[in-house]
């Protein structure tokens, strides 16, 4: 069997994607630690990630979006398309809205940062591998709130997945030739994804669109 395959054993099996070995070591604990989840693998890239979950029986992958070689959506996007049953569940530094709802579109369980408590994790991987959706209650309160007034989409929410990247890593302070090293394309294209945000939000320049990425909680 493979990822996502996996029959109901009594301890959900949980793949750790994140680049920072802290972080998996912490996880590792808090799995080991509980009776209804154990730690099936891990990976710090999206490449490595990839290979192994060919390999590994598990149930859940807990996911960081930022990752040293790819984008965390778009790996996302490949585990759900080689493993339609595997639940993906996104942990992240990211502040929860401007993400959240990208990953959710892209196929994302379950949504949560990484300042909540271990117990919310074991309870995020347990609703989630039951077939469930899991939302912080902060997040859906917000959504819920913005739904029921009715609120305006935000200039943000306008972009695609990759000018949304692109507006990220800008907030970073990448040039745009870092920016495209960091996602292997041309500088060219780049610059296309900086004018067509410039036009979808209304702003004028670079600096423009990192004071409105800073202001919206977009950078990590």
């Amino acid at each position: 069997m493979t990822a996502g395959e996996a029959g109901s054993g009594s301890a959900t099996r949980v793949f750790v994607i994140d680049d920072h070995a802290v972080v998996r070591r912490g996880l590792r604990q808090i799995l080991e630690e509980s009776p209804e989840a154990t730690l099936a693998g891990e990976a710090g890239s999206g490449a490595e990630a990839l290979t192994r979950l060919r390999q590994t029986h598990c149930d859940v992958v807990v996911l960081d979006i930022s990752l040293p070689d790819c984008n965390g959506l778009d790996l996302l996007r490949q585990i759900r398309s080689q493993h339609p049953r595997l639940a993906v569940l996104i942990l992240t530094m990211h502040a929860e809205e401007p993400y959240a709802v990208r990953a959710l579109r892209a196929g994302a369980a379950g949504y949560l940062t990484k300042d909540g408590a271990a117990e919310e994790l074991l309870a995020a991987i347990r609703k989630v591998a039951a077939g469930g959706r899991y939302l912080s209650s902060a997040l859906a309160e917000t959504l819920a709130v913005r739904i029921g007034a009715g609120t305006r989409e935000l200039p943000h929410e306008r972009l695609s997945d990759r000018e949304f990247q692109v507006l990220c890593l800008m907030a970073t302070g990448q040039s745009l030739t870092e920016i495209a090293n960091t996602l292997g394309v041309s500088v060219k294209t780049v610059s296309t994804h900086r004018a067509r945000m410039l036009e979808k939000m209304h702003l004028r320049n670079n600096a423009e669109l990192i004071q409105y990425a800073v202001r919206h909680d977009l950078v990590a």
